[in-house]
């Protein structure tokens, strides 16, 4: 599918790799990995075609396709969301095209031209190509993977230039997936991701026919995706056949073994180099002594790669908290008339590490903001006794000082004996060398996201609150705050969008959803588990009240009115759902029926003496456009009610 031969690539005399063989075959899924800087984009770059190499060649398989997402990759225009992804198509669009030019060709000949035949038989191939690459189910595959990677139905009629950066992205990959490139490039495909797209594009890829090369800093994700690792070191790459939890345990046992071969390799090496110390000006020695020479110079030198370092870093102590950190009662958010948290109740008790979840636009967010001490409409939010809170918001860059050096600004809230390993902090989230002099102002947003995150490791806090902290960091970095984490004796509360981080971290997961908060106690898979079993809300125990006996009024929970008009939504809800699937399953039955009566039909037309009859086939050129016309009614239709479905 793919052969890099001898590639190369300098940048001002620096080798970023130097003569590559490497060769992908079709249907793996990699996973390209690295430091820093080692390349991995740079590579990418150069297969996809936007950046030459300083000397070999990318050898690509005859008519096979390369697909890219680059990190910055934006959507624009004024077209809408459903037409931009549809312009996707253009294989597809180029074959109906083809196919219209040949009917009217055929049509304005008539039935007694010869080269019909010859016309006809073209049509057909082109008609068959066409059903088989999926043209008569265009929309309905760019309504799937619309749905899955988190747009709403009504978002199809919006401009994309509405739809702010992260969504660019988001339609950027739609369009990607749409195109099913031979080989598919996909650099930090996850980023602007909520958990149920990464969970839809996981699935995606997995079954993915075509060959894919990934770059990630998500680990779960490449566990998943990926079956083979290539590792960019030295100028060079490595592949390990296996998932990426497997790769870290064979790479260091491959570090061990390269250890010891080079201890070996320096032992002779030191031998060879006393020998010829020993005995240079020896006249009778000499044709030895160039012997030795000799043989030092075919001696390939085993590099060992750096050694990673361990950064442990642990938050400053902080005191206790009373055993209550958080009650939310009866708590309702809203702006205008949308309401985000609705009688929203939840408890919070000290030590627990709880991962908030939910579609975007849930309210995660909000839930967080309110936590933290914003205002809402109704309820009550009771903070527990000697609860000091820290906050790591989405827009936590903008409370930096940006006069500031990078290392200043964590000077500047370092306690004094956090002072000595500043720069150790600042290493493990991407800051070294000059960088840690860069004003904060010249740093870009996610720069400036990585000193805050840095900073809060630096405060005396018992309660952490934490949306998306994760964002921007690299896997080494996100090891250093999820260690930090682990041993923190507090209390946290978090939104990510990093399986691998929520499993290794969270005790109980709440999910927002629809105004209401549900409590999952466990692991993000233990909520994956009981959510697909549908369990649909928190069943609260009532303890009794020695003080006032009065279980309604100290839990307060929802009043019988409430609880009915509830039940009744719910009711109503699935009386539509089940409507809903009964009508689908009616479209897809006609959907079968007028498919098989057009491929009839198209197969009667591919006979050379079927346009002998001109009154037959003008009778079934109009058959054709009516049932043509049918199947795209009833795939709007059954598209239309699976957004319904999934909003």
């Amino acid at each position: 599918m793919l052969y890099l031969k001898n590639l190369s690539k300098d940048f001002c005399g620096n080798p970023v790799f130097r003569d590559l063989n490497w060769h992908l075959k079709k249907g793996e899924r990699i996973g390209l990995v690295g430091e820093n800087g080692a390349g991995k984009s740079t590579l990418m770059s150069i297969v996809a075609g936007r950046m030459e190499p300083s000397s070999g060649s990318v050898q690509v398989a005859r008519e096979a396709t390369v697909g890219y997402l680059h990190q910055d990759a934006i959507v624009a225009g004024n077209r809408t969301l459903f037409d931009e992804v549809m312009k996707s198509f253009f294989h597809l669009r180029r074959i109906d095209e083809q196919m219209k030019e040949l009917a009217a060709r055929m049509e304005a000949m008539g039935i007694d031209k010869g080269d019909n035949v010859e016309l006809l038989s073209r049509y057909g191939h082109l008609q068959e190509e066409f059903r088989v690459k999926g043209g008569y189910s265009m929309e309905a595959e760019a309504g799937n993977v619309l749905n899955g990677l988190g747009f709403a139905f009504d978002d199809r009629k919006r401009p994309c230039s509405e739809f702010s950066g992260g969504w660019q992205m988001r339609i950027a990959l739609a369009k990607l997936l749409i195109q099913k490139p031979d080989v598919l490039l996909l650099d930090e495909p996850t980023n602007h991701l909520d958990l149920e797209a990464r969970n839809w594009l996981e699935e995606y890829l997995r079954g993915y026919p075509f060959s894919v090369v990934l770059v990630s800093h998500d680990r779960f994700f490449m566990d998943q995706v990926c079956h083979r690792i290539t590792e960019i070191w030295n100028c060079s790459l490595t592949d390990y056949h296996c998932d990426y939890s497997s790769y870290l345990l064979r790479r260091e046992e491959h570090v061990v073994r390269l250890r010891e071969a080079k201890r070996r390799q320096d032992e002779e090496i030191g031998k060879i180099e006393d020998f010829i110390s020993r005995f240079r000006y020896k006249a009778d020695k000499a044709s030895l002594v160039q012997s030795r020479i000799k043989q030092l110079e075919k001696i390939e030198r085993i590099t060992l790669p750096p050694e990673r370092k361990r950064i442990c870093f642990a938050f400053p102590e902080a005191p206790k908290s009373g055993r209550i950190v958080f009650e939310l009662n009866n708590v309702t958010k809203a702006y205008g008339e949308h309401v985000i948290l609705d009688n929203a109740v939840l408890t919070v008790e000290r030590g627990e590490r709880i991962s908030i979840v939910g579609h975007n636009g849930a309210g995660k967010s909000t839930l967080m903001n309110i936590l933290a001490g914003c205002d809402f409409q109704k309820g009550e939010r009771t903070v527990g006794h000697n609860v000091v809170v820290d906050y790591f918001a989405q827009n936590q860059s903008s409370f930096l000082e940006y006069e500031r050096t990078v290392y200043e600004e964590l000077l500047a809230d370092a306690p004094f004996d956090a002072v000595p390993r500043l720069r150790d902090l600042l290493g493990a989230f991407l800051f070294s060398g000059d960088d840690i002099h860069k004003r904060v102002g010249v740093l870009s947003g996610g720069e400036k996201n990585r000193v805050a995150l840095a900073k809060m490791l630096l405060r005396p806090a018992n309660v952490l609150l934490l949306d998306e902290p994760t964002n921007h960091l690299d896997l080494a970095s996100k090891d250093v705050l999820l260690d930090a984490l682990k041993s923190f004796a507090g209390t946290i509360l978090f939104v990510s969008h990093d399986r691998y981080f929520i499993d290794a971290l969270a005790t109980r997961v709440v999910e927002v959803n629809n105004g209401v908060l549900t409590s999952f106690p466990g692991s993000y898979e233990d909520y994956l588990e009981k959510s697909v079993a549908s369990i649909a809300a928190k069943q609260a125990v009532c303890p009794v009240s020695v003080s006032s006996g009065n279980c309604a009024n100290d839990m307060n929970v929802p009043s019988k009115a409430e609880r009915m008009q509830r039940r009744d939504e719910e009711k109503q809800k699935q009386r539509e759902d089940r409507a809903r699937q009964k009508r689908i399953a009616e479209l897809e039955a006609q959907i079968e029926e007028h498919e098989t009566l057009l491929n009839a039909l198209e197969q009667r037309m591919t006979d050379p003496d079927f346009f002998r009859d001109a009154e037959a086939s003008r009778s079934a050129s109009e058959e054709h456009d009516i049932l043509t016309r049918k199947l795209s009614a009833f795939y709007a239709e059954w598209e239309a009610i699976q957004g319904a479905i999934a909003v």
